[in-house]
């Protein structure tokens, strides 16, 4: 399963990793999301030099604000701190693996 970020674990979690991250923007209510959930969470078991997590965008509207995530899923991968890489959407899990590598 995949760790859920929030405003109060992000800046440690994600900005200050010595790995890379691999974040996912949802909501609950999101049928894309849903569908991309899975792929998230598998990501999450296999992942191999890097960290998986997601952040509930109806939780934590501050990170998705900060972040401007205007449509979900929105994934971004941290490298260092800073956003190195971004999709939107349903993504194949092959994508995602080469966006955190």
């Amino acid at each position: 399963m995949a760790k859920a970020f929030t405003t109060a674990n992000f800046n440690q979690e994600v900005l200050q990793s010595d790995v890379p991250v691999l974040v996912d923007f949802w909501a609950s209510w999101c049928a894309p999301c849903r569908m991309l959930g899975p792929v998230i969470d598998e990501l999450s078991e296999e992942a191999d030099g890097y960290k998986v997590g997601k952040v509930n965008v109806d939780e934590e509207p501050e990170l998705a604000r900060e972040y401007n995530v205007m449509s979900i899923p929105t994934v971004l991968v941290f490298k260092n701190g800073k956003v190195a890489a971004s999709s939107v959407g349903v993504q194949p899990k092959e994508t995602l693996e080469n966006m955190v590598k």
